[in-house]
């Protein structure tokens, strides 16, 4: 198959790119260029897709994928250019576009969020699942029997630019004693960027159309239990603490930021991170080993010289540990 991938240099990008190139297809990646090369054998065409896709005006793929598309106005301009050039359109969504994240049965029919000025372009907390919802509209609207809309949860492994799962694999593989999140049950869905490459490829390939919440694993986890996959992967004899999550808020504590996955049980947020996959579990959606995942991400962050984006740092970690074990 001849497949465009809009993006395709950045950790989902890069991972179905490389996975498209094994199974024998020609990719195209459009982008700005500024990972240029970052995946040897694709053919790479730049150019900034908020202006439009003119240097892609005379060609013809079988597949199109986006996996960049964030405001409406972007996405319906890409979809304009490619209209009758594509047989097929993938677009990369997120379970971010439930409205409702305290549902813990949120399911691909479950309601999206909306936002009152839909043509805002400012992409951040507050509005980010909100137009990816509208984007999704503008890909059913331009496709409407040849779109795919895969909705991920947390993405992991590799190349991850976020550092969300990196730091745990990075924190955890150092060993000593680790300072975790409030609740050890609390749920936690990740999915590795290559199992996600590799299922949205098939199903390009079968040219299935419809969404699909891609989240992993495919039984419930724990963050205990994520933690203890981490810990086996990386071999690793690390300790951890659990503090409580009163403790964790009074000292000032930022979910996400100092502690990535962590969401306190006061702000209601366990629905988003137990969305159903049965829809693409039973379209093949397969998941390697937890353990593998952490074992290639910790080779992978050992090899690279940028500090981590996110997490405590030692000594405010020291800190709180004392703290919890004197409570």
């Amino acid at each position: 198959m001849r497949i465009l991938i809009l993006g395709g240099t950045v950790f989902v990008g890069r991972a179905l790119a490389e996975a498209a190139l094994k199974r024998g297809h020609h990719v195209t990646l459009f982008n700005r260029g500024t990972h240029a090369g970052a995946v040897p054998g694709a053919e790479e065409i730049h150019g900034d897709r908020t202006k439009g896709l003119a240097p892609l005006h005379t060609g013809h793929w079988d597949a199109v994928i986006d996996t960049c598309g964030y405001v409406p106005r972007v996405v319906r301009l890409a979809c304009q250019e490619l209209a009758g050039r594509v047989n097929h359109t993938t677009f990369i969504s997120t379970i971010s576009v439930y409205a409702d994240a305290s549902d813990p049965h949120l399911s691909e029919t479950s309601a999206l969020a909306t936002i009152e000025d839909e043509t805002t372009e400012e992409v951040n907390g507050e509005t980010y699942g909100a137009l990816k919802a509208l984007c999704e509209h503008e890909v059913e609207k331009a496709f409407p029997s040849s779109s795919l809309i895969v909705r991920p949860g947390l993405i992991v492994g590799p190349h991850d630019p976020t550092d969300r799962f990196t730091y745990w694999v990075d924190r955890i593989g150092r060993g000593g004693t680790v300072l975790g999140p409030g609740r050890k049950e609390q749920p936690v869905q990740v999915i590795d960027a290559r199992d996600l490459a590799e299922w949205t490829l098939g199903m390009v390939e079968n040219k299935v159309s419809g969404t699909y919440n891609a989240c992993g694993p495919a039984e419930p986890l724990t963050f205990e239990q994520m933690l203890r996959g981490i810990k086996k992967g990386t071999g690793s004899d690390a300790l951890v603490v659990w503090p409580t999550d009163e403790l964790l808020v009074a000292e000032g504590v930022q979910p996400g930021s100092d502690l990535p996955f962590w969401i306190p049980e006061s702000e209601n947020g366990d629905g988003i991170l137990q969305v159903s996959n049965r829809r693409a579990v039973a379209a093949n959606l397969r998941f390697r080993p937890l353990e593998d995942t952490a074992r290639d991400t910790w080779a992978w962050t050992q090899s690279r010289a940028a500090p981590l984006k996110l997490g405590l740092d030692p000594d405010r970690e020291a800190q709180l540990i004392e703290k919890a074990l004197t409570v």
